[in-house]
């Protein structure tokens, strides 16, 4: 039944175009800000598809469709869109825009919606598209929305505010630096509308995106120091009003487009990543120059101040302490056989929901075993979940979305754990032993002011690659300040075409994951992941760097026994086995005084020395 639903809303979408005279329509994950993570009301994908992942498109012709998944999906693509709808097409190897080029017929129109899309987007596929004897086209409206009759409204709840003993610096300082750069770059104004960044530079916050306390805005940043903020007035509070002060303007959010088209003669930054088509269509229609500059606040908001980082670290011993009680109640019913993937993910949210500083989870939780843990970006459903095999790994990734008295953070790891009762295998142990000592090889780097995410990946990989394995994603993203989990520009990953912040420079106070991987298809999978904070380094008898920079490294922030069970002690050398213990005395110094009874006994023997 759920394939005939979907096969009927394709035919309906394919009804819509041909009354626009359109040959074909795009539809991405996205939303109006080109978020990672989009509120129901924008699901598009999802709606036509049934397709659950957080990245992805699908391209739809008269008499035929594609979806196109990376290889993180390669799985749950098969499981969840029908392939008698829709080609599955895997992502770098081919994309949207060469599959319409190599199947739509000469004269076709194909139709894309340009608050969905970058400019940067609509320039390649337009150009392969000519190249076919197509053409792209902007709707006025989304065809897509026209047939989905039940669709969400976008959320009303009120936006909060995000005070400034949370966030270490108040609105005005923040606008007033937007004011010098845009000054400096000889513009006028600047439209934030990456959905953290306008939280960012105002102070705010909202619940209207899940797992990320953003609220649906946008800013147009001047010059003076001075803002506008677009929101629905239905979100707007008398505290708000009274929080933002006088140098912002609240406008309706219905009054954005008719707002960038009254900027004649202005030159505007427009982020290129962020910045849809539409909104520097409008700018260039009423007369104003967009520039494609990358969003001011995006640097500033990486770089955690004092505040900030002692938020993350009081939100990393919070939830510390709830991973670590859902690790012991799992060692005790795990090897029964008898927990189930989705029982374990509502187990540890109920720990963490134990602490009422939880606001939120800042991610679906990948609740993953036996060979589900080869899937990096598994997510359980009740069509998929299985019972957790005894003897068996188990990996789970989660995190949270923490404030209080004045701190915030957002917290992300992974742990795999072995379930009993027998032993691990001597390959299992092999596989996380140099997944560890990748973890710990960026644990305990020193480098030069100045080095990028790139540089540093290949120290994560290294053991694997001497084993003839390695893993296909990042060894590291940043993370928000209780914002997004995933947040940029800084990376580490490995250097390619699509650099995605693997050239962005560290800078002290930056936050970034530390988890490299290895997955064994069908099988097993292992992942270690810790946050890390990026810190200045004094070294004894350092000599100075060529440009005068100083030396960084990383303060780690994440505070999680790792399972000795799956450790080969005879693959590590006596520094790895020194940070190993280090570590665990460390973590059971911070977590101990947070727990008692059973999950402080399990704590003491998981932090036993090697």
């Amino acid at each position: 039944m759920l394939m005939q639903t979907h096969e009927a809303r394709l035919s309906a979408l394919r009804e819509e175009l041909k009354k626009r005279d359109l040959a074909g329509f795009v539809v991405p994950i996205s939303d109006e800000h080109m978020s990672e993570y989009v509120g129901d009301y924008a699901q598009r994908l999802a709606w036509l598809t049934g397709f659950g992942g957080s990245a992805g498109s699908a391209a739809v012709l008269a008499h035929k469709a594609a979806i196109f998944i990376d290889g993180r999906y390669t799985v749950q693509v098969r499981e969840q869109v029908d392939e008698k709808l829709f080609e599955y097409q895997s992502v770098p190897a081919t994309s949207p825009a060469k599959w319409l080029a190599a199947n739509a017929q000469e004269g076709d129109r194909i139709g894309y919606d340009p608050w969905l899309h970058s400019r940067g987007w609509v320039k390649t596929t337009g150009d392969l598209l000519a190249e076919a004897g197509a053409e792209l086209v902007a709707v006025q409206s989304n065809p897509l929305d026209a047939v989905w009759a039940d669709r969400p409204q976008p959320s009303a709840a009120a936006a909060a505010i995000h005070a400034d003993i949370t966030s270490g610096r108040n609105s005005a300082e923040k606008r007033g630096e937007v004011g010098e750069w845009l000054k400096e770059n000889k513009l006028d104004a600047a439209v934030i509308s990456a959905l953290d960044s306008v939280a960012w530079l105002l102070n705010i916050r909202g619940s209207d995106i899940v797992h990320t306390p953003v609220a649906l805005s946008y800013v147009l940043a001047h010059a003076d120091g001075t803002a506008e903020l677009f929101i629905a007035p239905e979100k707007v509070t008398p505290e708000l009003q009274q929080h933002l002060g006088n140098a912002v303007t609240l406008r309706d959010r219905a009054d954005f487009e008719p707002a960038l088209g009254g900027l004649e003669g202005k030159r505007v930054a427009v982020d290129p990543e962020y910045g849809v088509a539409a909104i520097s269509q409008l700018l260039e229609d009423g007369g104003a120059t967009p520039v494609a500059k990358r969003d001011p606040t995006i640097l500033a908001r990486a770089v955690k101040n004092p505040v900030e980082a002692q938020g993350h670290r009081d939100a990393q011993a919070t939830d510390g302490a709830a991973v670590s009680r859902f690790l012991c109640w799992l060692e005790a019913n795990g090897p029964s056989g008898e927990v189930d993937e989705l029982a374990a993910a509502a187990k540890l949210l109920e720990f963490r929901q134990a602490d009422s500083g939880l606001v939120d989870t800042s991610f679906d939780t990948i609740s993953a075993a036996a060979g589900h843990a080869a899937l990096p970006h598994y997510k359980v459903d009740e069509d998929s979940n299985i019972p957790i095999p005894p003897s068996s790994i188990y990996l789970v990734d989660s995190g949270g979305q923490y404030v209080r008295d004045g701190s915030a953070g957002t917290t992300d790891i992974t742990r795999t754990v072995w379930i009993g009762p027998d032993e691990p295998s001597a390959e299992m142990k092999d596989r996380f032993t140099r997944v560890l000592k990748g973890h710990i090889a960026i644990a305990m780097i020193t480098f030069p002011e100045g080095t990028n995410g790139g540089q540093l990946d290949s120290l994560a990989r290294q053991f694997l690659w001497a084993a003839g394995t390695d893993y296909a994603h990042g060894t590291g993203h940043g993370v928000g300040s209780f914002l997004s989990v995933h947040e940029g520009p800084q990376r580490i990953a490995k250097i390619s075409g699509a650099q995605g912040g693997t050239l962005e420079p560290l800078q002290a106070g930056m936050i970034l994951s530390n988890e490299p991987g290895y997955y064994k298809a069908g099988e097993f999978g292992i992942r270690i992941e810790n946050l890390v904070l990026t810190e200045e380094r004094r070294i004894e008898g350092a000599d100075t760097l060529p440009d005068g920079g100083t030396w960084l490294g990383f303060e780690n922030l994440t505070w999680v026994p790792i399972d000795r069970t799956l450790i080969e002690p005879a693959l590590l050398t006596a520094d790895e086995r020194g940070w190993v213990d280090k570590y665990h005395a460390d973590t059971r110094a911070l977590l101990a005084p947070r727990l008692d009874g059973e999950a402080l006994n399990w704590l003491e023997r998981h932090t036993q020395p090697l």
